[in-house]
């Protein structure tokens, strides 16, 4: 049976709070509905879909209990460089993350027309942006 889609990725925070404010003021996501887990965590969801699932960090009983146990704070199974996600309306975007004070690195992907906007979350991750069409072809961040 073949994949198809990407259903979530988990971040354990070192900071839900901080980390749940940037996915939903700076990045427009929302907190929406979780399931009645036995230990604290968000679901942050990017319109229908619960994309982004946070959880502590610092493990529990009843984390460990469901997710398996975890050594030290920091762990995975390998290393990710960066996660991406499209967006609409460079220009709206930049503006919401420049009130949040969110540093921003742009970058035009050549021959394609697309905008990147490169951030880091609150522990570290990488986040890229991008933006097709006209808007982003046109788009300038040094420019009106």
């Amino acid at each position: 049976m073949p994949l198809e889609v990407m259903e979530h990725f988990n971040i354990r925070a070192s900071d839900m709070e901080a980390t749940k404010k940037f996915y939903c003021d700076v990045l427009g996501m929302r907190v929406g509905e979780r399931p009645p887990f036995d230990f604290p965590g968000y679901w942050i969801y990017l319109g229908d879909t619960a994309c982004v699932h946070l959880t502590s960090a610092d493990s529990s009983p009843e984390m460990e209990d469901y997710t398996g146990p975890k050594e030290g704070k920091s762990v995975g199974s390998g290393a990710i460089d960066h996660i991406a996600f499209r967006g609409s309306d460079v220009r709206e975007f930049v503006v919401r993350a420049s009130t949040h004070e969110a540093e921003m690195i742009h970058r035009k992907v050549p021959a394609f027309d697309i905008h990147q906007i490169f951030m880091k979350d609150p522990d570290g991750i990488t986040i890229e942006l991008n933006f097709r069409g006209e808007d982003a072809k046109e788009f300038d961040p040094d420019g009106p």
